[in-house]
């Protein structure tokens, strides 16, 4: 699984598993991605810091239930180097 977030269009995006998709468009800015059999693949929430609240709440992440492999953080920074 995969998150990540676009700054430039306020995107945050769920990829569960990287596949050919179909989009079903849920609400105004949420979208979800079903792969051939039917299974979900991936959520799309534009407007995402609007519908949270703030970025600090984007950057807070937990996983209840399981034991997580270590973790691997990578952010994509707002600018691009050397500006």
């Amino acid at each position: 699984m995969k998150i990540s977030y676009d700054a430039e269009v306020d995107a945050l995006s769920i990829t569960f598993r990287e596949t050919t998709v179909t989009t079903k468009h849920l609400a105004e800015g949420i979208a979800a991605d079903y792969d051939a059999a039917g299974r979900l693949a991936g959520i799309e929430v534009l407007d995402a810091v609007k519908r949270f609240g703030n970025r600090e709440t984007l950057r807070e992440v937990v996983l209840e239930g399981i034991n997580p492999a270590p973790a691997v953080v990578c952010e994509k920074p707002e600018k691009p180097y050397g500006q």
